[in-house]
C-alpha cells in the first residue's frame, strides 16, 4: 500500500503558474510509474503527464511544452511544474502511482485543486 499526498494547487489567472508536489509513503515509489491526472466537473479523468521508473516521461497533448513532470526518488516526490495556464486547465490534480503503468494506477492521492481565471 502507498499513500500520496498532493500540495500545491490553487488559483492563479490565465498565464500564471503553479507547481504541484506529491509525496508518497514508503521505500518502494522508485520502482512505480507516477503521474498526474486530472478531472473537471462533469467530465472523465485523464492522464495529464506522467514519468516511468527509469524517468521516461509522456504527456498529454495539452499539457505539451507548458507543463512540466520530474520525479526525485531520493525525496519519494513528484511534481509538475505548470506554466501558460488556461481556464481549460481547471481541474483537481491528483497524483497516482502504479508498478504496471500509467495506464493502470493503482494508488491515488485525495488531489489539489487548481482554478484558472480568465
Amino acid at each position: 500500500q502507498m499513500e500520496l499526498a498532493e500540495s500545491g494547487g490553487g488559483s492563479v489567472q490565465t498565464g500564471g503558474s503553479l507547481r504541484l508536489s506529491c509525496v508518497a509513503s514508503g521505500n518502494l515509489f522508485r520502482i512505480h510509474s507516477v503521474g498526474w491526472y486530472r478531472q473537471a466537473p462533469g467530465e472523465e479523468r485523464e492522464l495529464v503527464a506522467g514519468v516511468s521508473p527509469r524517468n521516461n516521461a509522456e504527456y498529454a497533448d495539452s499539457a505539451k511544452g507548458r507543463f512540466t513532470v520530474s520525479r526525485d526518488d531520493s525525496k519519494n516526490t513528484l511534481y509538475l511544474q505548470m506554466n501558460s495556464l488556461k481556464p481549460e486547465d481547471t481541474a483537481m490534480y491528483y497524483c497516482a502511482a502504479s508498478m504496471l503503468g500509467l495506464r493502470t494506477p493503482a494508488f491515488w492521492g485525495q488531489g489539489t485543486q487548481v482554478t484558472v481565471s480568465s
